[in-house]
């Protein structure tokens, strides 16, 4: 009968999982996260609604186990790459860009002494019990609600949207590493020492990883049923979460350092989705779900001191925040620093990790840790949409390059569309005084009808203010007189499709790149036959040659093999000036170099961003 009991138990937990996101959908209920709307499921298929789940072994398992996946994946949410300064630019209001991680940093160290500041202040008053505790508490942001905020607003690589990620990860790590320290000072018999030895087991482990991660049979084993670097991630999550224990630290510290290990060996980005897939579609909603079904909300809100702390320690979390972030107010408007302050009071999976280990060392009660759920809860519903009212989105998304292209037709259209869904501002216009019918148009890019292709016509639409721009119409000596006139604009690269060779010769003069639909035909059929594999390269759609600019002092000198992130990109040619190279690892890279790179365009665009 218990092993019934527990079954049906279980089956209840995954189909609540299973139907949430459906019902978020259903009842375009987007403002709220998936994670919150779990264990919102949670509390009504709990004990604080229907009480229909028995806790037992398997649930507790599964639970514990997505408690521990939640904690590696936070870790290895953590990009490093964002902590290089890169270039140095000026923002769309003029002023000259603030150094990032400078001020990610005073940000956060305001922060943690308001936090603490408040902690105090709650402690003085009777309402909580250590002020060093509810310091991480209150001091802690979620990158699992930051993250996907940003980039669903497109501001991930802004500065702005970098500032604030910085933020949130220095948060998340320096929260983490706290409250492992506070840990071993708490618990009798804990030794803050014995943590130094687990930070030297993932030293070692990173650089066996390292090592073996170049070797190329390695490579050869990670296809097919072998999977050998799934394997080689699940083994370091067991390996440091069982030394976590065995050293009397938490078992999420060990999860979350395997976290920040894998991030820190790049791993290619297909592991990275075949993980998120397995957490967020398995062991993490069971967690979730089950942390609703334990909350008891009415004995909570029996108790006046609960009621009367929960809208404390809501108002401390804001303040903590939004008065930190007016550092900002130096580089932007009040809308902007007031939003950002909302979106880094979002705090969910650290406050929870916090609530359970006070509650099993003893530093709270239930009735806290259960009110500290409820407050993270609160948090990750208000904070995301008062961010979406309050901040300037378009004011301060990353400012799209122009494209600009001249001529609808079976090359242009496909073109057009894959150009928008990679973050270009796309314009196509046309000019068809004979033909009735539109376009289709796109809600990605933007289609304009000319009345004809007159210079006249182009320069009043605004077609020559654009950073490139494309001529393909079918009309030679047309294509070549626009191209002239563009010539005279500002325009950093004029692509312009013209068959003649004395025209194309003229024009190349002139620094305008000339392409041939015949010629190029002609070289990719003569590729094909003599080299299918290079071929190859041009001819699929998802990969291809891209020139990437290096204009980052910090890269300046440094040697290929030394380079920090290459993801699955190949480096096929450097150009410097005139000179052509061909690179190897002891090729040193210079200000100024052209790399002629071929691979996924998200780890191109990865590579672009991180040579800037």
């Amino acid at each position: 009968m218990e092993d019934h009991i527990s079954v049906t138990s279980l089956i209840i937990v995954l189909v609540a999982a299973f139907l949430t996101p459906i019902l978020l959908k259903r009842f375009h209920l987007h403002f709220l996260p998936v994670v919150v709307a779990e264990i919102i499921v949670g509390l009504i298929i709990g004990q604080s609604g229907f009480n229909l789940i028995e806790p037992n072994e398997w649930l507790d398992i599964l639970s514990t186990l997505g408690f521990i996946f939640l904690m590696f994946l936070s870790g290895l949410e953590i990009d490093f790459s964002i902590f290089k300064s890169g270039k140095r630019k000026k923002l769309m209001n003029g002023k000259p860009e603030p150094h990032r991680f400078g001020v990610a940093v005073i940000i956060f160290i305001f922060i943690l002494v308001l936090s603490y500041l408040i902690s105090l202040a709650l402690s003085l008053a009777g309402l909580v019990g250590n002020a060093f505790f509810m310091t991480l508490v209150i001091s802690t942001i979620s990158l699992g609600i930051v993250v996907p905020t940003l980039k669903e607003s497109e501001l991930m690589r802004s500065t702005i949207g970098q500032i604030i990620l910085l933020v949130a990860v220095i948060a998340d790590l320096v929260t983490m590493i706290l409250l492992a320290v506070f840990v071993s000072f708490y618990e009798k018999g804990g030794n803050m020492w014995l943590l130094l030895l687990l930070f030297v087991a993932g030293i070692g482990l990173y650089f066996l990883g390292k090592f073996f991660k170049n070797q190329t049979f390695f490579e050869t084993l990670s296809t097919g049923t072998v999977q050998i670097g799934m394997r080689a991630v699940f083994t370091l999550i067991m390996i440091l979460v069982g030394l976590s224990e065995s050293l009397g630290a938490e078992n999420i510290l060990g999860a979350f350092l395997a976290g920040v290990l894998v991030s820190l060996l790049s791993p290619n980005k297909e592991m990275v989705q075949q993980l998120d897939s397995f957490g967020y579609g398995f062991l993490i909603p069971i967690f979730f779900v089950m942390i609703g079904v334990e909350l008891d909300v009415w004995g909570l809100f029996s108790n006046p001191s609960v009621v009367l702390l929960i809208p404390l320690l809501f108002l401390g979390l804001l303040l903590s925040k939004l008065i930190p972030v007016v550092v900002l107010k130096k580089w932007y408007d009040w809308r902007t620093v007031a939003g950002s302050g909302f979106l880094l009071t979002s705090t969910l999976s650290l406050v929870i990790a916090a609530a359970k280990i006070g509650e099993r060392i003893g530093v709270i009660d239930g009735e806290m840790a259960s009110s500290l759920i409820l407050l993270a809860i609160i948090a990750c519903i208000f904070t995301p949409v008062l961010f979406k009212q309050f901040f300037p989105i378009a004011e301060n998304a990353e400012e799209k390059k122009r494209l600009k292209i001249i001529g609808a037709n079976q090359i242009t259209m496909p073109l057009t569309k894959e150009f928008a869904e990679e973050g270009y501002e796309v314009y196509l216009y046309h000019a068809r005084p004979n033909h009735s019918g539109e376009l289709p148009g796109s809600p990605d890019f933007t289609v304009e009808k000319l009345e004809s292709y007159a210079i006249e016509e182009l320069q009043s639409h605004g077609v020559f203010d654009s950073e490139v721009l494309v001529i393909s119409t079918n009309d030679d000596e047309l294509n070549t007189n626009i191209a002239l006139e563009a010539a005279d604009s500002e325009i950093e690269n004029i692509i312009t499709k013209v068959e003649a060779p004395t025209n194309q010769a003229m024009l190349k003069e002139k620094g305008i790149n000339v392409f041939s639909t015949i010629f190029s035909s002609r070289a990719m059929m003569k590729a094909m036959i003599a080299s299918p594999y290079i071929a190859d390269i041009f001819a699929t759609r998802e990969e291809g040659l891209m020139e990437v600019p290096l204009t980052n002092q910090e890269f300046h000198g440094m040697k290929l093999r030394d380079f920090p992130f290459f993801g699955d990109t190949i480096i096929v040619r450097i150009y410097r000036g005139n000179e052509s190279i061909i690179p190897h690892g002891d090729t040193e890279l210079q200000l100024e170099d052209r790399l002629i790179v071929t691979g996924n365009h998200e780890n191109i665009s990865e590579l672009e961003y991180l040579l800037e």
